[in-house]
């Protein structure tokens, strides 16, 4: 379980959706580009981290933090819709519609549950745990399956950003019941960063798109989602919500005592019909800092105390064509405090990386040969490309990047274009 951990670590309800405005596309090639952002129609917020796809279709991508997204759709699927859902939103399908060329907005109304929508159990939280588990071989594929999927990771110290490095890649996505371990191939892939930013300690993030699937806990349960485990956690109910149109139960979990290794605080969505985990969003225990330290950082210069300040994960499943649950969205962030000895300040650290699968096959499924597989021990930044080509991504499914990060590729792209002249 701790080497399965360090690895992991390297790095009410809701009505239909109203849309203010169509959807604004672009056709370019065999491929339309959709443009969008969804908003709370009520606060008029973003919505973060929805989940965007074709109806009964393998596209998909996910909003980003500030509820902005693009996906490409292939011309060939004939697609007139999309489909938006959400943790707390009930589904629903939008036309794509031609607008003036400026992203549409998509508004999403909350609904409060009524008790006649909510199944009694009559089991503990605990129990509803060790039931989810032993339905991992219904509820997920058994079979293997080939992925694409859109990665990103960022390093930044204090507000400015180090390293943005981005990728396409293809998965290979063992059984959810078997051993295998999933592989990984970055297909293309690109990369900034601003060394003039940067002090005398260089951060970089082991294991890249390899290491963020091991955040599947349903694949990857021995810390988190496996029988043994639940001796190690005390579970609460604490309500139910609504995803993709079914009801979810929320419980929460905390450690039950001390290990020798760092345990998790956190919440699982448990779908009420089927006992599916749809998602799991936690954090490390990290109040004592030597333990989790020895963890997180593999290797530090002398002199150097790297303290974990906070650590967040995030992973959510998504029913493919075949009614089975497939991972869909995974995200961590972690930060640091970098404290030097004979030196009067100290440094803060963000690590963070998140993956979207953007598509699903079952046909060709092929392993990906061991050596065209990303290692737990590669650095994704130190293979890639500069950031400058704006084409870059041509047909392949991104995530839209934050306002903040598009400012910070621009300005590393402009720095190397100046280093490199």
């Amino acid at each position: 379980m701790r080497n399965l951990v360090k690895r992991m670590l390297q790095i009410g309800m809701t009505i239909v959706l109203v849309a203010s405005f169509g959807i604004a596309f672009a056709q370019n090639g065999n491929y339309t580009t959709v443009y969008g952002i969804v908003k709370d129609v009520n606060t008029r917020q973003a919505v973060a981290f929805a989940n965007i796809s074709i109806p009964n279709g393998n596209i998909g991508t996910v909003t980003n933090s500030e509820g902005e997204f693009i996906i490409k759709i292939p011309k060939s699927l004939n697609a007139t819709e999309l489909e938006i859902s959400h943790v707390g939103y009930k589904n629903s399908k939008l036309k794509i519609e031609e607008s003036n060329g400026k992203p549409g907005v998509y508004y999403v109304e909350a609904h409060t549950l009524s008790l006649q929508e909510i199944i009694i159990r009559p089991e503990s939280p605990d129990m509803l745990v060790r039931m989810a588990i032993s339905d991992v071989a219904q509820n997920y594929s058994t079979v293997p399956a080939m992925m694409e999927g859109f990665y990103r990771e960022i390093i930044k110290q204090k507000r400015d950003y180090l390293s943005i490095s981005e990728a396409v890649v293809d998965i290979y996505k063992a059984s959810y019941t078997s051993f295998e371990n999933d592989r990984v191939r970055v297909e293309k892939g690109r990369k900034g960063t601003n060394i003039k930013k940067a002090d005398t300690l260089l951060v970089k993030l082991q294991g890249g798109p390899t290491v963020a699937l091991l955040l599947d806990v349903v694949k990857n349960p021995e810390y988190l989602f496996s029988l043994e485990a639940l001796r190690d956690y005390k579970y609460e109910m604490k309500g139910v919500v609504n995803i993709n149109n079914k009801l979810n139960y929320i419980i929460s979990f905390s450690p039950a005592f001390e290990q020798p290794y760092p345990l998790f605080y956190g919440k699982f969505y448990i779908n009420q019909e089927t006992l599916a985990l749809t998602m799991a969003e936690f954090s490390m225990d990290i109040s004592d800092k030597a333990k989790a330290e020895s963890f997180f950082i593999k290797k530090k210069p002398i002199g150097l105390k790297m303290t974990p300040t906070s650590t967040s994960y995030l992973v959510s499943y998504k029913t493919g064509p075949d009614g089975k649950y497939y991972v869909n969205y995974v995200r961590n962030e972690m930060k640091f405090k970098a404290d030097w000895k004979k030196r009067w300040f100290n440094s803060y650290y963000t690590v963070m990386s998140e993956m979207a699968v953007t598509n699903i096959s079952k046909k060709n499924v092929a392993k990906i040969p061991n050596d065209e597989t990303f290692k737990t021990s590669m650095v994704l930044n130190d293979r890639l490309q500069d950031l400058q080509d704006q084409n870059f991504w041509g047909e392949s499914n991104i995530i839209e990047p934050e306002q903040s990060i598009e400012n910070a590729i621009k300005k590393i792209a402009k720095y190397m274009e100046k280093t490199n002249n």
